[in-house]
């Protein structure tokens, strides 16, 4: 099925996200991971479009962008959305100044906490670098909150069969998970078992 993707907008503000009413009160998946993990590579597959701004300069996403993926197209497509993307800004950059490190928190983490229409989030890792400590950190505190989650291990393409099995096994060891969906957003591998995932969420 084709989801048509409209951006709705950009928060940087709890009091700018997007309503219920304006959404329909349709489920949310939320995009996070590490600058330079390739998220807004990915969304832009998954979307078949250039929604997501794509940056050669790691963290340069300072707000949560929302996306409604509605069905059909022009007049017939749907009012209330299948789906809503949240592309929220990547982290553990070193030369993103700390006064906008210290910012994110206002905003990004009631959204994860307290957002009632998040229904999934997609925690994106590198499968080319080793296990990276804050990732950790960001899939420890999904288990805690009890946040549903799916891990995805990034830019999968780069690596030889034999590389990428080694890789995703150590990072499954060091993030304690017993799934990481392998995907790369250059060849499209692993995208449709990752829609398969997000449309169960919508369903």
């Amino acid at each position: 099925m084709r989801l048509n993707p409209v951006f709705l907008l950009s928060a940087t503000d709890v009091a700018h996200f997007p309503s219920e009413a304006k959404t329909y009160g349709a489920p949310e998946v939320a995009f996070l991971g590490r600058s330079n993990v390739g998220k807004s590579s990915l969304i832009n597959s998954l979307l078949g479009s250039q929604e997501a701004k794509v940056s050669s300069t790691p963290g340069r996403t300072r707000a949560i962008n929302f996306f409604a993926l509605h069905e059909g197209a022009g007049d017939k497509m749907k009012v209330r959305p299948t789906l809503i993307f949240a592309d929220l800004p990547g982290y553990g950059y070193a030369k993103i100044s700390k006064s906008i490190s210290a910012e994110w928190p206002s905003f990004i983490e009631p959204y994860l906490a307290e957002r009632e229409t998040l229904a999934l989030c997609i925690c994106l890792v590198d499968t080319n670098i080793p296990p990276q400590e804050n990732d950790t950190q960001l899939i420890t505190y999904f288990k805690q909150t009890q946040r549903p989650y799916l891990v995805v291990g990034t830019k999968s393409d780069r690596l030889s069969n034999n590389q990428l099995a080694k890789s995703i096994a150590a990072l499954r060891k060091a993030h304690e998970v017993e799934e990481i969906l392998p995907v790369s957003a250059k060849t499209d591998a692993g995208t449709k078992m990752l829609w398969a995932k997000m449309m169960e969420v919508a369903e």
